[in-house]
């Protein structure tokens, strides 16, 4: 058998193994995202235990907040514009779908399954750890908005979340160095943002948009571990936050038949 032969079949032998213990890392990063969140599992704590000084924290954001609400109804609009139509979960998981679908038409499968699975995930585990806290939302007089369903943590925090840093650490390799700042800090503003208007309309706690932005965070560390270790295994160094997570997505397209689109495949 040619040399060039063996080495190619020992390439592919080597990428499928990678392949399976990436999926293998995956599933186990996004069974124990929750439980690995120790700042998370501490809130829940005190949420559960109605512990004093978080409660008071709680309650007097609430009041001041609906007062300001009752109280400027131009305002208590834009929030509800914001919280419903720009920052919404089905606006952002939209969003991600639409990244999933372009990375799979680059032929970026493992990103793809990175982005899908980080999404998934943070809808799952929020849902089951809000039907396990079973926390009612604030009940406020002459209330300025509703919201269905439990309170701890909130989704609209933690979707704002794990979506906004999907977007980054799959795109940040398509935008100059002198962008970059910009969108950590518009992902940042947005994942406050969000926190806020759910807090300001009286449909959730302090404590829920810090739950579900801890939450949310434990969900994308653990999926990107996932990507990290798979990334190891095939022998790449592991890319610098500030690089996204696939540096190498900035190479042609697979489809065009260059030695850099086949990278780029590969790498992604």
């Amino acid at each position: 058998m040619p040399v060039r032969t063996t080495a190619r079949h020992f390439r592919e032998s080597r990428r499928r193994a990678a392949d399976r213990r990436f999926g293998v890392h995956l599933l186990g990063a996004i069974a124990v995202a929750a439980a690995a969140s120790v700042p998370f599992g501490l809130l829940l704590v005190l949420v559960k235990g109605r512990w004093g000084p978080l409660r008071r924290i709680d309650e007097g954001a609430a009041e001041s907040l609906h007062r300001t609400a009752l109280e400027h109804p131009g305002w208590t609009t834009v929030l509800r514009f914001l919280s419903d139509r720009v920052w919404d979960p089905f606006t952002l998981r939209t969003l991600v779908a639409l990244l999933t679908v372009w990375l799979l038409y680059r032929r970026s499968w493992r990103l793809a399954a990175w982005s899908a699975a980080t999404a998934v995930a943070g809808g799952l585990i929020g849902l089951l750890v809000k039907s396990v806290v079973e926390r009612a939302r604030p009940t406020l007089e002459d209330p300025v908005a509703h919201a269905p369903g439990f309170s701890f943590p909130s989704g609209h925090a933690m979707t704002a979340t794990t979506s906004c840093a999907v977007l980054l650490l799959a795109l940040l390799p398509m935008v100059p160095r002198v962008w970059r700042p910009v969108c950590w800090g518009l992902a940042v503003v947005s994942v406050i943002g969000v926190s806020f208007t759910r807090v300001a309309l009286g449909v959730h706690w302090f404590s829920d948009v810090s739950g579900g932005c801890l939450l949310g965070l434990a969900v994308v560390a653990a999926t990107s571990w996932a990507f990290e270790s798979w990334r190891a295994d095939t022998g790449r160094a592991p890319a610098p936050v500030g690089e996204g997570l696939v540096p190498e997505l900035t190479e042609p397209h697979p489809e065009a038949g260059t030695r850099s689109g086949s990278r780029a495949d590969r790498s992604a």
